[in-house]
């Protein structure tokens, strides 16, 4: 882990909580309890647009985060918007059909995916349904509609093998997705494929990317229907009980410059064999590198093994529930796990409120890193994890 990594959770050392039983654990002999001290600034959450590596058929508008430097006389931290304006009309009938002249199909071997209904009817009077797919990076981009009447896993697989062919790229490895609802249809269309579906929220592109189609296609259709709710809302369950295999020792709120995450990020694939990132630069942020991003360190005996059962979680956000004294996990679609309670006292809900007012000011940006150690200089995990409003569709 980098030198600023090592100096991010040094400053929590002995301070943290028990995993088990919400009671704290003792402190290392010699050592005082220390606390942590996260800038608490009422910043508005941000939405991100995503801009695509290469330019698009389609217009886009981006809106960056940005911020001033974290210090304690900082004032808010401004959250610009930057109206990118479109060459071409855009036609909210037309479907997409795009891949990067610089991309190598080759390479691309994930793809995000939704199926659903859109706030649009047709000459039928009845909803038009729409499947979209990209990847990570909006290298590829594919859109179609379909009659409410034609829903089913055999149009699906079919329209999934017609991105392969239109687009020159071969079938994907796995397949994200972010509705429980259609994870029927999802699985046995990409099974018959031979493609591996994986129900999971770190769809980060295509939620963004369905935002922006909201506003820029959907809202511009002849058949847009103002105000209609989404047919397959995200589900948000009441959080479980964490498996018994997910228990780590110790955990501690901590927080590292927006320079030191962008650093792990980068030396993921060379340093960890467990995590993941988000591209910071194709989701918009523009942070200034003393900004200080909150995480939760995790000490762990078994550092190694609860990296590995974490790595397949397919891990979206943690955040506090301070009215419960809880930290909460999210995973996969539909799943939220009660990761750690704390004892609840005055200091406690300050720091855990202090942890989720530093995660707006970042605009949601979070990490969360497991180490055989708080102490250590490196860790065996990392991943970077972003709050993200449902979409509108």
């Amino acid at each position: 882990m980098t030198t600023a990594t090592a100096t991010a959770t040094a400053i929590v050392a002995g301070h943290g909580l028990a995993l088990r039983r919400s009671h704290p654990l003792p402190n290392p002999p010699g050592r005082a309890t220390t606390s942590v001290s996260l800038p608490a600034r009422p910043v508005t959450p941000a939405r991100c647009m995503i801009v695509p590596a290469s330019p698009s058929p389609r217009s886009r508008r981006c809106r960056s985060i940005s911020s001033e430097s974290s210090t304690a006389a900082s004032a808010a931290a401004d959250i610009t918007d930057e109206e990118v304006k479109p060459e071409d009309e855009v036609d909210p009938q037309a479907e997409v059909c795009y891949l990067d002249p610089d991309a190598d199909p080759e390479s691309i071997r994930e793809w995000e995916l939704d199926f659903c209904s859109r706030p649009i009817l047709d000459a039928r009077g009845k909803k038009v349904w729409e499947l979209v797919v990209c990847d990570a990076t909006l290298s590829l981009q594919f859109t179609r509609y379909f009659p409410n009447n034609a829903i089913n896993s055999v149009t699906l697989r079919d329209a999934l093998s017609s991105v392969s062919e239109a687009l020159g790229v071969p079938m994907p490895d796995r397949v994200r997705f972010f509705r429980s609802q259609m994870q029927t249809i999802i699985t046995r269309a990409c099974g018959e494929l031979g493609v591996k579906a994986v129900p999971s929220r770190r769809c980060v592109s295509l939620l963004l990317w369905l935002g922006e189609r909201y506003e820029v296609v959907y809202s511009r259709h002849p058949g847009f229907q103002a105000g209609t709710r989404p047919l397959l809302a995200l589900d948000n369950p009441f959080p479980t009980t964490l498996p018994e295999n997910l228990f780590g020792d110790k955990w501690a709120f901590v927080q590292l410059p927006f320079s030191a995450v962008r650093e792990e990020v980068e030396s993921l694939g060379r340093r960890y064999a467990f995590g993941a990132g988000l591209d910071l630069d194709l989701l918009g942020f523009e942070l200034d590198d003393s900004t200080l991003v909150p995480g939760v360190a995790v000490e762990s005996s078994r550092a190694k093994p609860l990296a590995a059962w974490m790595n397949g979680l397919e891990i979206s956000a943690m955040e506090v529930d301070t009215g419960r004294a809880s930290l909460i996990l999210s995973a996969g679609v539909s799943t939220r796990y009660i990761y750690s309670g704390y004892q609840k006292t005055p200091a406690a809900t300050q720091e855990a409120e202090a942890w989720e007012a530093a995660k707006k000011a970042s605009g949601g940006l979070h990490f969360l890193a497991i180490q055989e150690s708080l102490n250590s200089d490196g860790c065996v995990g990392f991943w970077l994890l972003l709050d993200l409003p449902p979409p509108p569709v």
